[in-house]
């Protein structure tokens, strides 16, 4: 059985009570896209004949599995946007799990375009629970719009927990400012993610009494699955031979619509580790590298692709970036590639630095030489008054790697 697919503006004012209408079947399914966004045509695999379409449906009509409520386009971080394929039952165990490991349902703060999986989410849980959510305030993020929300959610939402959830561009510009600052402490939960987030910003945040909880997750798990390190209650992690993160669970997406040979490419069937006799999982084989501690916490690395080859040496940015967000005067930092004629590539730190400007290069090469090792050394700083963004909090190392041969 399928059912229709149609495209929502993220800015139509009825969104939620479409999203609502898409979860519990009483609707078509959603694909929510930017405000003027102007979709790719279907392919002949995901055209339908209907010249009599329902609303915002295109005249070649396309449908979907009867059980995807809403189809969400990655941000393009491996290549081509995908169009990923969210089941009903996949958002409502997402949306549960959260509530379980937060401490309870509760009325949020939508600070992130609905348009990506972290905003819907938002707008699922919120419908779940059958409590308020605010959005903020269109345009740019402002902390000013972001305390004008919450206060609007103190007064909605009574004596129900509340929570948000942000990026960590968002988290840096809130601590910067003393009513963001006071803002954040109502939330019983601040997710984080999107990005790594820096140890530094961590800490930051949590020595001023905000309830951060650094989550971990794509698209294809509906979201931030992994809270603080630890899975959500049904998530499973493992990691193959080359460290590469593999996810399981029922969060997981049905596949990309149009597009099987992607869906075999990342969602493979394996085994079970534990032993149980002929039992096989499907599992979510991510890009990203990680390693797990010894307290049994995820360590994601970084992006398989990021890897920068230098001399010979292997460097994943992420570890990088993390020294260099932690260092005085540093706000945000991203790490790349470009080519050398000696060394195959060096390594280039982009900064977004504070009013004291940017540190010493040598003084960068020593302190991450010592942690890391002298491969991992950036040798140029590029100073920018942003890093350029695909998504929500997500760098785009492709237009940064142009910035830094540039400069």
């Amino acid at each position: 059985m399928q059912r229709p697919l149609i495209d929502v503006p993220a800015d139509r004012s009825d969104l939620a009570d479409r999203l609502a209408d898409g979860l519990d079947a009483t609707g078509p399914a959603l694909r929510v896209v930017p405000p003027g966004a102007r979709m790719p045509s279907p392919t002949p695999d995901e055209a339908r004949p209907g010249d009599d379409a329902p609303d915002g449906m295109p005249p070649a009509a396309v449908t979907v599995p009867e059980g995807v409520a809403v189809v969400v386009r990655t941000s393009g971080t491996t290549g081509a946007p995908r169009d990923v394929l969210l089941s009903a039952a996949a958002l409502r165990a997402s949306a549960d799990a959260t509530a379980e490991r937060l401490g309870g349902p509760g009325a949020w703060v939508l600070a992130l375009p609905p348009a990506h999986i972290a905003g819907i989410q938002v707008l699922v849980r919120a419908h779940l629970a059958g409590t308020p959510v605010v959005v903020c305030e269109p345009g740019p993020f402002r902390p000013a719009t972001f305390t004008a929300a919450t206060d609007q959610l103190v007064t909605l939402a009574g004596s129900a927990r509340r929570y948000t959830s942000l990026v960590p561009t968002q988290l840096h510009r809130l601590l910067d400012d003393e009513a963001g600052t006071r803002a954040l402490l109502a939330f019983a939960a601040v997710l984080v993610g999107g990005a790594a987030v820096p140890a530094s910003l961590l800490a930051r945040a949590r020595a001023a009494g905000v309830a951060v909880v650094r989550t971990y997750g794509m698209t294809e798990t509906c979201g931030g699955c992994v809270y603080d390190g630890r899975p959500l209650d049904g998530v499973r992690i493992r990691l193959d031979g080359d460290g590469g993160v593999l996810l399981a669970g029922p969060v997981l997406a049905d596949g990309y619509l149009g597009r099987p040979e992607l869906t075999d490419q990342a969602f493979v069937v394996l085994p079970d580790e534990e032993g149980r006799s002929g039992a096989s999982i499907r599992w979510l084989h991510t890009a990203d590298l990680g390693r797990v501690g010894p307290d049994g916490r995820l360590h994601v690395l970084g992006r398989a692709d990021d890897v920068v080859v230098t001399g010979g040496v292997k460097v994943s940015p992420g570890p990088v970036e993390q020294v260099l967000a932690a260092l005085p005067g540093v706000r945000e930092a991203c790490v790349v590639g470009v080519p050398d004629e000696e060394w195959g590539q060096v390594l280039v730190a982009l900064l977004v630095v504070g009013p004291s400007g940017p540190p010493a290069l040598d003084e960068v090469r020593l302190v991450v030489a010592e942690r890391l090792g002298p491969a991992a050394a950036p040798r140029r700083l590029v100073t920018v008054p942003a890093l350029p963004h695909l998504g929500p909090g997500k760098p785009d190392r492709r237009a940064a790697a142009a910035l830094a041969v540039g400069a």
